[in-house]
């Protein structure tokens, strides 16, 4: 009975609606008394009754509805994180943060022997450090999501996270040229559109041109540059995606 009446009766599109007006209302609640979840409550809804009210009413209502339509794309976006994240959640519940730490130890340890048999010496150093970067991050996240609260999860769990993520294949491809075109390329790309269009503020992005190549070992130092930002850009989004649909 609980699911039906959460869902709104009417699928996805019920759902939708239930979420959107749990949102509103939360938006709405932040300047005036009463306005979420009040449809069987005695009080009933606040309404404005005078014009100034109705004006600032309306006015704010129209400017929630706008951000709806920024933030709850976003909603989704953190809600498909959640899934994903409460997946890895189980896996490290089931075999323990010693148990997660060893398996990534297992993968990286393999992919610094295959480096250590193909690649010179100095690029087998730079692997064999990202692989260490990769095992520590796996078992930071792990322990921070297992121990922090909320807020140890988003400023630290997945930005490791996403570090563990986002390594495996930039090092896969410094040890396998035949990946580079798929890997190391689009992210050369990926950082020239970056200096060109975002990094262009102070005159950043031609002190990073002046002062840094983007080659070898500094993929992946770049990679897990990206990964802070958009880990605590993921880990807010799932906050959001908390606060619109609590999990169970």
């Amino acid at each position: 009975m609980a699911t039906r009446t959460r869902s709104g009766g009417g699928g996805i599109v019920g759902a939708i609606r239930v979420d959107l007006a749990q949102l509103h209302g939360a938006w709405m609640e932040l300047v005036f008394p009463r306005q979420r979840g009040r449809g069987h409550s005695v009080m009933g809804k606040w309404k404005p009754e005078t014009l100034p009210q109705k004006i600032g009413y309306y006015g704010w209502s129209l400017l929630g509805a706008l951000g709806l339509l920024i933030l709850y794309p976003l909603t989704v976006v953190g809600l498909a994180t959640r899934f994903y994240a409460v997946k890895l959640d189980s896996t490290t519940t089931r075999i323990g943060i010693l148990g997660i730490t060893g398996v990534a130890l297992l993968v990286w340890g393999a992919l610094t022997v295959l480096a250590h048999l193909r690649l010179p010496f100095d690029a087998f150093l730079a692997v064999a450090a990202a692989s260490a970067v990769a095992t520590l991050a796996t078992a930071l996240a792990a322990v921070c999501s297992k121990f922090g609260g909320r807020v140890v999860s988003v400023l630290f769990a997945y930005p490791f996270a996403m570090t563990a993520i986002f390594l495996p294949p930039v090092v896969a491809a410094l040890v396998t040229p035949s990946l580079e075109p798929y890997v190391l390329e689009p992210s050369y790309d990926l950082a020239v559109w970056l200096l060109d269009n975002v990094l262009v503020v102070g005159g950043l992005n031609e002190y990073l041109r002046a002062e840094y190549d983007l080659e070898g070992v500094a993929y992946a130092l770049m990679w897990v540059g990206f990964s802070f930002p958009l880990g605590w850009l993921l880990g807010i989004l799932v906050s959001l995606a908390n606060l619109v649909r609590p999990s169970e």
